[in-house]
């Protein structure tokens, strides 16, 4: 029998058209492909999550963030931290009512110095540097009525009475600013609309008392005058006087002891003495050890409280 020519040649070329013949997704049916691997581990990953403890596990973590333990944690560890910061605060007052009384005392003993010191003319006293606090110095010096226009300060309490302090601008010299003077503590009348009468100083006088020089209040220390006379006013503000009546002034008040007025002279050059300070640390301090035992309590409570 003649051989049939070229028949392997046929046969190569045969594979070769099934081979480029074949789909683009011939990796379908064999066993290594993707596809196959996937349907094969399908029926596994059903199971899984068909399945209690997995159901189970994955609440667990969906809902460990939110658990009432780790809230509760969070709450403690809020109260540790603002238990931390109310000790610092009280603490830090008790610290700042010594450093007052410490202050009160040293300024108490320099008065008593003053007290004890010679008396100045008004050229001493203005000549005394003015970084240095003027309260508590003795003055002698003559005075001339120029005005006699009267200043009340407001909202002044002295001997469980609510009044004014009145206050008179005289002058000492034609070379030299004017003096505010202190005339003495005047009662309120029952309606705010009648102010009192005040005697003012009327003929030239010799004053002799003790000067002093009111801390200005940050929160509130404008004038706010009226504008009758006398006129009430809200703050002692010495510069703002100045500029209404527009004459220099010193920058003290005198308090004199030789008035001939009956009324009355409140002296507070420190409202509030050591003593008292000290006492204002010890309530601080007591303050701060109460609140750090209790919540102490507290926390040694939640530390030894079994979880649940």
């Amino acid at each position: 029998m003649t051989p049939v020519p070229n028949a392997t040649s046929s046969k190569k070329t045969t594979n070769t058209e099934n081979r480029t013949r074949r789909p683009k997704n011939w990796l379908i049916g064999t066993d290594v492909s993707p596809f196959t691997i996937i349907n094969r581990a399908r029926p596994r990953l059903n199971s899984m999550n068909s399945s209690s403890s997995t159901r189970t596990n994955l609440k667990i973590n969906k809902t460990d963030m939110g658990s009432p333990r780790v809230k509760m944690n969070l709450a403690w560890l809020f109260i540790v931290l603002l238990t931390v910061i109310v000790f610092s605060v009280l603490v830090k007052l008790g610290f700042w009512q010594l450093e007052r009384a410490h202050f009160k005392a040293n300024w108490q003993q320099q008065l008593s110095e003053r007290q004890a010191a010679s008396v100045l003319s008004y050229p001493q006293l203005l000549n005394i540097s003015k970084d240095e606090a003027l309260t508590g110095f003795k003055l002698k010096t003559s005075v001339s009525p120029v005005s006699t226009d009267i200043f009340l300060l407001d909202n002044q309490v002295y001997q469980g009475r609510v009044g004014y302090l009145a206050l008179q601008a005289v002058q000492v010299s034609e070379l030299e600013p004017w003096l505010l003077v202190e005339l003495g503590f005047i009662p309120a009348g029952l309606s705010r609309s009648q102010l009192p009468n005040v005697k003012p100083i009327s003929q030239p006088s010799v004053l002799e008392g003790r000067v002093y020089q009111k801390q200005i209040n940050p929160m509130s220390s404008e004038l706010m005058a009226e504008t009758a006379w006398p006129k009430r006013i809200q703050n002692l503000n010495i510069p703002q006087i100045a500029q209404l009546i527009d004459k220099p002034l010193a920058s003290v008040v005198l308090q004199p002891s030789n008035l001939d007025n009956t009324y009355p002279h409140p002296w507070q050059p420190i409202p509030l003495s050591s003593q008292k300070h000290q006492g204002y640390a010890v309530q601080w301090f007591s303050m701060a050890g109460v609140f750090a035992l209790l919540m102490g309590y507290l926390l040694f409570r939640k530390l030894k409280q079994p979880d649940r």
